[in-house]
Parts: C-alpha cells; sequence; structure tokens
C-alpha cells in the first residue's frame, strides 16, 4: 500500500475542506466564545470553531478510498470516529448557539461516550481482540479476556477527554495528534495495513488543517474534531492490541487529564492550586511560555517517546 499517497491525498482533501469551510464558519459566525478567566485568550473570542469537520472528513473519505469496506475493523473505526465527532458538533453547536461557553451537560457527553465506548468494547470481546501487547516487552502479550470490556471503556473515556482537555492552545492538540497517529502509523503497518492507511491519513489531514490552526489560529477544530481524534485514537490503538500504548504514547494527553484532576482533588481538599491553571498548558503559558513553544515541545515529546517505542517495539 502506498502509505505516502495515502498521505497526500488526505492533505489535498482537507486543505480543499477546509479553504471550504472556513468562510462559510465566518459567515455563520459561528465563533468560539471564550473563558472570561483565560485573559490570554481574551483575543481570540469569536474565532471560527468546528474546524474538525474538515480534516474529519478527510480522514474518513480518503481511508475508505484506500482501504475499501471490506476490514471491519475499518469500517467501525471509522463510524466511532464519526459518532465521536457528532457528539463534538453537538456541543460546538449548542456553545455558538447559546452564546455561552457551555454546551452539552457534562453527564450528557458522558452518556453519549460512554454509549459508543460500548459498541467498541463489544466488538472486541466478540471478535477476538482481548490480547495486549506489552510496551516495551519484546513481543509479548497479555490475554485478559472478558477484562477487555471495562478496560476498553476507562480508555476511550479517558482518551477522547484527554485529547478534549489538551485542546487549549493553538496547534497543541493537532500537533500531539498528528505525532502520535504517526508513529502508531509506523508501528501498525505489518500488523495492519488498513490500520497504517488510516492513521496516515489522519496525519495528513491534520497537517493540513494545522496551517490554519497554528498560532495565531484563524479556526479552531472545536470538540468536533477533539473528540473525533480522541475515538480515533483510540480505535486505532485498541483494535490493534496496542491498548497500554496510549499512555506511553500519549503520554502529553495523559499530563493533560492528571493535571486537571490533581488541580480539582488539591483544591477541594486545600482551597488552594498546585497549579497557576489547568490543564498544566495554561500553567506554562501564566509562566509566559508562548503558545507555539509549548505547542511545539508537545510534539517533539510525543515524537521522542514514538521513536523510543519504535526502538523497543
Amino acid at each position: 500500500m502506498n502509505y505516502l499517497l495515502c498521505i497526500l491525498a488526505s492533505f489535498a482533501a482537507s486543505l480543499i475542506f477546509m479553504a471550504v469551510l472556513l468562510p462559510l464558519l465566518r459567515k455563520l459566525k459561528a465563533g468560539q466564545y471564550i473563558l472570561s478567566y483565560v485573559k490570554e485568550h481574551a483575543s481570540k473570542g469569536g474565532t471560527p470553531t468546528m474546524g474538525g469537520l474538515s480534516f474529519i472528513s478527510a480522514i474518513i473519505i480518503v481511508t475508505l478510498c484506500f482501504c475499501g469496506v471490506g476490514d471491519n475493523r475499518i469500517n467501525l473505526t471509522l463510524a466511532i470516529t464519526a459518532g465521536f465527532a457528532i457528539v463534538g458538533f453537538l456541543d460546538d453547536f449548542l456553545k455558538i448557539y447559546r452564546r455561552e461557553n457551555e454546551g452539552l451537560k457534562p453527564y450528557q457527553k458522558i452518556i453519549f461516550q460512554l454509549s459508543i465506548a460500548v459498541i467498541a468494547a463489544v466488538y472486541c470481546y466478540v471478535n477476538g481482540i482481548t490480547a495486549l501487547k506489552i510496551p516495551f516487552g519484546g513481543g509479548l502479550e497479555w490475554d485478559i479476556g472478558w477484562g477487555i470490556i471495562p478496560l476498553v471503556l476507562f480508555v476511550f473515556l479517558a482518551t477522547v477527554n484527554c485529547v478534549n482537555l489538551t485542546d487549549g492552545l493553538d496547534g497543541l492538540a493537532g500537533g500531539t495528534s498528528a505525532a502520535y497517529l504517526a508513529f502508531l502509523g509506523i508501528m501498525l503497518a505489518p500488523l495492519w495495513p488498513n490500520g497504517a492507511a488510516a492513521a496516515g491519513a489522519s496525519v495528513g489531514a491534520l497537517a493540513a488543517f494545522l496551517i490554519f490552526n497554528c498560532s495565531k489560529a484563524s479556526v479552531f477544530m472545536g470538540d468536533t474534531g477533539s473528540l473525533a481524534l480522541g475515538g480515533l485514537i483510540s480505535c486505532l490503538s485498541v483494535f490493534s492490541g496496542k491498548t497500554l500504548y496510549i499512555p506511553v504514547l500519549g503520554i502529553m494527553f495523559v499530563l493533560s487529564g492528571i493535571s486537571v484532576i490533581i488541580q480539582v482533588i488539591y483544591y477541594k481538599r486545600t482551597k488552594r492550586r498546585v497549579f497557576l491553571m489547568a490543564p498544566i498548558h495554561h500553567h506554562f503559558q501564566m509562566k509566559g511560555y508562548t503558545e507555539s513553544k509549548i505547542s511545539y515541545t508537545y510534539f517533539v515529546i510525543t515524537s521522542l517517546v514514538g521513536i523510543i517505542c519504535l526502538i523497543f517495539m
């Protein structure tokens, strides 16, 4: 399979979709409402959101063109990705409609996300995708049987929401996800070529989107894009048996989620904060680091971890 052609096709498709979508979002005044306490982002109010529609559409279309419809794992991966994109779209739409930064209620998001995750968990169990490849284990696997169901539910909820939390600075979630998917794609090439093609299409589509999303962003991916990316990363990792690679290769996503948990628990107990602001990328921003520097660092760290994973795969 020509992975390079897949990447280039997805890049071109995403670029075209974004060129068409951005003027439409501006015309519809589909702008992001910024939280008042994020002072550094005050100038970003009104920036078009839901840009994730461009790269998600490119990923789905190009993957289907290169992989066809004969691989059920790919079909379900794209369906689940689209499902999370729809949940994110509803959240973004409600924010715009209500002219505030609150869309779906937290419990509504969890219900929708859990419902989609159940489909993935049952699919894994029914189709015998229950063996976990051990990172740095030299090919060792651990078959957990029915335990795959609660694990997949947890992994999907954690990954989707951690990617969503990472989407807080220009180019941060897009760049980090592109690095993750690039190295995951390389690992999948000899095991699941269609999965590698989907990862490659994702890298190409995100690369095009980042042209519009890097600092200073002219469009945000919104929950439409971040939730879908979390779903895509979860599917490709879980359906290939590389579930345990998510907290390793996705260390920066984990850092976002853990920093929020630590901040909330510590504040409730002491009324003091560990970080100036959580997720931790906002802490670094308030320390004076630029958005570009933070996003670049996340990308580099993810890439370095990816190289280590390839060396000891």
